[in-house]
């Protein structure tokens, strides 16, 4: 089993949205760790604030079945197909870490660059995953999130 790592934001009817996105996930993947809810500005355009959180859970599934699976949950949480980046979000799945992989193959990169870039992926991950250690930087997420 592979733990896996994943971040959650909304901020289109984000209380709702979090909440069935959360229960999705856990129909689909089982039992969830889950971390405090942060509520943040929007970044890249002017929007609602977001709700962002991180959720871990284990899997024998594959990062790409993973992926895949984020992907339709998204769609079935309304997502439109054609979505932009930074633009409003009924529910955005994405996928941080699957176990120390490190994958970048034009379709997934892991980890996922926003651990470093955003308070609020890396805030959430270090408060349920302290002391696990980033694959590339070889620091804790505790280390990295009191330095950021």
């Amino acid at each position: 089993m592979t733990a896996c790592y994943v971040s959650v934001g909304s901020n289109v009817d984000k209380e709702k949205n979090i909440e069935a996105g959360l229960n999705s996930l856990r129909e689909t993947f089982g039992e969830l760790t889950i971390s405090p809810i942060y509520e943040t500005a929007a970044v890249g355009f002017d929007g609602e604030d977001f709700y962002n959180l991180v959720v871990s859970f284990e899997t024998d599934l594959s990062a790409h079945t993973i992926f895949e699976k984020l992907r339709e949950l998204e769609f079935k949480h309304g997502r439109l197909l054609n979505s932009q980046k930074f633009t409003p979000r009924t529910l955005d799945l994405d996928l941080l870490l699957f176990g120390d992989v490190i994958i970048d193959d034009g379709i997934l990169k892991l980890p996922r660059d926003d651990i470093e870039k955003y308070r609020f992926v890396l805030q959430p991950l270090a408060d349920i995953a302290p002391d696990l250690i980033h694959p590339l930087l070889k620091k804790t997420y505790r280390e990295m999130f009191v330095s950021f």
